[in-house]
């Protein structure tokens, strides 16, 4: 049944996408995503205005951790975590920690995923989306720079501005919300590493998801 579950969502994914869909499963460092950021240095500043208006630079978070989530609204695997609310309460939880948490939709304008600002807002308020800000990057530069692949694609910044984990959200590539629970969550490891002054164990992993739409 997860097997059909999964061919299907990349079925329609491949069907509204010219990119393609990541779907291995994670690994080491020595094999790690060709990503445009190495892990361990620093992460590049960018500045996005989110659907209010506000341009955010990063470097204004300097001194807290801060999570860079890839997304896009119609990508199955953005679903799986979504439709369940489990994508909101981490987002809670972090930004109850002090983390802050933007959501980033590189989606260009006519490709899957991409929406007006008022659109996200009704978007936001419809799914209980708790991240500190959603980022519109129609025109891919931070997606690109970051070399963004997967939809969800998760980056940890820690409060020196150091990139510590890049890749997948968790070590299952399925759109079956059942195998969240069951899971190795990537993105909480290293924020509880991040919170324990410990080194994240997990640096690198390969992203699984629908391709950005760039």
């Amino acid at each position: 049944m997860k097997r059909r579950l999964f061919v299907t969502a990349a079925a329609l994914c491949a069907t509204a996408a010219v990119l393609p869909l990541f779907t291995a499963p994670a690994v080491g460092a020595e094999n790690a995503t060709a990503s445009g950021v190495t892990t361990g240095t620093s992460a590049p500043d960018f500045t996005l205005t989110d659907t209010n208006g506000t341009a955010h630079a990063l470097s204004e978070f300097a001194g807290k951790t801060v999570v860079l989530e890839w997304t896009n609204k119609d990508c199955p695997f953005v679903k799986k975590f979504y439709g369940v609310n489990a994508m909101q309460g981490w987002q809670e939880k972090a930004t109850a920690d002090g983390v802050v948490w933007l959501t980033l939709c590189s989606s260009a304008p006519g490709k899957q995923g991409h929406m007006s600002a008022d659109e996200w807002n009704d978007h936001i308020a419809e799914t209980d989306i708790a991240s500190t800000a959603v980022l519109m990057d129609e025109a891919g530069t931070v997606g690109r720079r970051y070399a963004a692949k997967t939809t969800p694609h998760i980056y940890v910044i820690d409060g020196e501005g150091v990139l510590r984990y890049q890749g997948a959200i968790d070590d299952t590539p399925s759109t079956d919300a059942a195998d969240i629970d069951g899971a190795t969550n990537y993105l909480a490891a290293a924020l509880a590493a991040i919170d324990a002054g410990e080194p994240v164990q997990e640096t690198d992993t390969r992203p699984y998801g629908c391709g950005v739409k760039y």
